[in-house]
C-alpha cells in the first residue's frame, strides 16, 4: 500500500484501497518480524498457479502425528494447504482447505496448543506495524472489514491464529503472513469442536 498523498486517509478510504490484502491476513514468524504480524502487507509478487490434483488434499490418520487425541488434535499441512482435525471421540474428523504463510520464512512449524477462543474478533497493528504504516488504522473492530474473519482460534505462539476470513479468494493459497485461514463457514465448524487445550502442530 502507498503512502503517495499528504492527506491523512480516511478509514474508508484505506479499507478500499486495501481490501484485497487484509482477507486473510497472518504473521510473520519471529524470524521475519518478531514484533508481530502483518495482515496487510500485499505479497511481493503473484503467486504462480498451482495446479491442484486429488492426491494434494486427502484425509489422513492421526496415529503418525499425534500420541493421544485429548482434548482434539489439529493438524496444518502448509504445503498441501489443508488443515485436519480430529476429536476426542476418535470418531470426528474435519478436513478444511487453508490459506498459509507466503514465504518459508513466514512459515512456523512446530507443536502448540489453543489458548483462547474468540467470536468476532478485533484486530490491532503491532507497534512495528504502525510505525512502518502511520496511515493505517488503530483498530478494527469485528464486522466485515476485520481481517479476522468471524472467528479465532489464539495459538500459544504469541500473533499467531487460525481465523476466518472474508475473502475467499486467499484460501488455498500462499497468502498470509504467518496464520493459517480458513472460510468463515469453515472456522465456525472447527471452532464449536476445537477447545481450549487443543493439540496444534503445523508441518
Amino acid at each position: 500500500m502507498s503512502n503517495s498523498s499528504l492527506l491523512k486517509p480516511t478509514r474508508r478510504g484505506f479499507l478500499a484501497a486495501g481490501a484485497a490484502l487484509i482477507g486473510t491476513p497472518a504473521l510473520a514468524t519471529q524470524a521475519a518480524d518478531p514484533t508481530g504480524y502483518d495482515p496487510l502487507r500485499p505479497p511481493p509478487e503473484p503467486e504462480a498457479p498451482v495446479r491442484h490434483n486429488i492426491s494434494s488434499f486427502r484425509g489422513l490418520h492421526w496415529e503418525p502425528y499425534f500420541s493421544t487425541l485429548r482434548n482434539g488434535a489439529i493438524l496444518v499441512d502448509t504445503r498441501s494447504r489443508a488443515l485436519h482435525f480430529w476429536g476426542e471421540d476418535h470418531q470426528t474428523y474435519k478436513l478444511f482447505p487453508s490459506s498459509v504463510p507466503l514465504s518459508e520464512e513466514m512459515t512456523r512449524r512446530g507443536r502448540t496448543s489453543v489458548v483462547q477462543k474468540v467470536v468476532g474478533p478485533s484486530w490491532a497493528p503491532t507497534p512495528s506495524m504502525k510505525k512502518r504504516n502511520p496511515e493505517w488504522p488503530d483498530y478494527i473492530g469485528p464486522g466485515p472489514d476485520n481481517p479476522l474473519g468471524t472467528h479465532a482460534l489464539y495459538l500459544g505462539w504469541k500473533y499467531y491464529r487460525i481465523h476466518g476470513t472474508h475473502d475467499t479468494r486467499k484460501i488455498g493459497r500462499r497468502s498470509s503472513n504467518g496464520c493459517i485461514g480458513l472460510y468463515n463457514e469453515h472456522i465456525a465448524v472447527l471452532f464449536g469442536l476445537a477447545k481450549v487445550g487443543t493439540q496444534v502442530l503445523l508441518i
